[in-house]
């Protein structure tokens, strides 16, 4: 077999492709790209137990028909030391030897059989699809995933809740501390369906969608998701088991509103968070009716903030207690200029809001309150 490549072309799709691949593998082969050509296609898929990423790219000067697995770690740091030129690849059909041609040098290791490489199981004939824009994708994804959980002992928190219905489509995270609800109004199914997309996958979606333009394809069912994006195609094992009932943990009566501008907020947070306790990350926020008055302290290391920024405040005055890191991360996925904090009393999470959301978006951020002491 024989082919040229692009250097540049190849080593951006093999870092993409080289994300799913884990630093340590039960099986030794997963430690390596397999390798498909097919005359002028070449498709390199890369896996761990749970996850695969495969995507095809154009080559010139194709002979033959194979397929074969070289070991990732050597293929990526050559290649991220080359600059951009034609290299030529050839494997030996008999021993599988791979020789790696570029100016001035070459490249020789052995590769492994292809058909060695563990196959993705076939979805099962019930499986359900829905069609969503990469870019609503993408917003959907920035939304949520950071809100996702860690626990092993409640693995469903642990990914992104896709709830689809014949309305919208909702993506929903939860850590138990913060919960995120973005509702697309403009994306549908044909049908009420449901799964749970693990963190891993979501990450590499993150990276695929900015650079991938049209539509995006999920076929699931109750165990695997088949995703297909542009020139890449992701496959997964989705979380087994039943979301929590998200919508029942969502206050609808939150009688105190706060407007605020969401950078100015954002900023003061970030100033003042720093003199927190790292361990609880905990500031105070004094509410009154033209201002926010925001504070932290670390009796261990006698250090102290506090700063002032102008709001308007329908309610009576309070102090209430959150964790600073948590309330910057949620600050930083919101787009709007300004956000809406409705709160009822300290003991009870407040909802975080844009003041204007994009047109077919409805975005909401519950976070749970830290008691204060005093």
């Amino acid at each position: 077999m024989k082919f040229v490549v692009s250097s540049s072309l190849l080593l951006s799709h093999l870092q993409t492709v080289g994300r799913v691949i884990a630093s340590k593998n039960a099986i030794p082969i997963l430690d390596c790209f397999l390798f498909e050509l097919e005359e002028n296609r070449l498709t390199i898929t890369g896996a761990d137990s749970e996850t695969r990423m495969v995507t095809s790219i154009e080559v010139t000067e194709g002979e033959g028909n194979g397929i074969f697995a070289i070991p990732s770690k050597n293929l990526l740091d050559s290649l991220k030391e080359l600059p951009e030129q034609p290299i030529s690849f050839e494997i030996s059909d008999v021993n599988l030897d791979v020789v790696i041609h570029y100016e001035n040098g070459r490249y020789n290791f052995v590769a492994q059989k292809g058909d060695e490489y563990p196959q993705s199981k076939p979805l099962s004939d019930e499986a359900f699809k829905l069609r969503i824009s990469a870019a609503d994708l993408l917003t959907g994804i920035n939304c949520t995933l950071y809100a996702t959980g860690e626990d092993d002992l409640r693995p469903v928190v642990n990914g992104i809740f896709f709830d689809i219905k014949e309305e919208n489509l909702t993506f929903v995270a939860s850590d138990g501390h913060k919960l995120v609800r973005f509702i697309n109004l403009d994306v549908n199914g044909n049908n009420t369906a449901s799964f749970i997309l693990p963190k891993k996958p979501a990450n590499l979606l993150k990276t695929i969608l900015p650079r991938e333009e049209g539509e995006a394809v999920i076929s699931f069912d109750s165990n695997n998701a088949y995703i297909t994006i542009g020139h890449f195609h992701v496959v997964c094992r989705l979380i087994e088991g039943t979301y929590p009932n998200y919508n029942a943990v969502i206050p609808k009566e939150n009688p105190y509103r706060l407007t605020i501008d969401r950078v100015q907020f954002l900023n003061a947070l970030k100033r003042v968070t720093v003199f927190s306790n790292s361990a609880s990350s905990l500031i105070k926020l004094t509410i009154s009716t033209n201002s926010i008055f925001i504070s932290a302290q670390d009796i261990d290391y006698a250090t102290y903030a506090e700063e002032t920024v102008a709001c308007v405040y329908e309610g009576d005055l309070m102090n209430i207690g959150f964790k600073g890191l948590y309330l910057i991360e949620i600050l930083n996925s919101i787009s709007s200029e300004e956000v809406v904090l409705e709160l009822a009393d300290p003991s009870r999470p407040g909802l975080i809001l844009p003041v204007e959301n994009a047109e077919g978006e409805d975005l909401l951020t519950l976070l749970m309150p830290v008691m204060l002491n005093d």
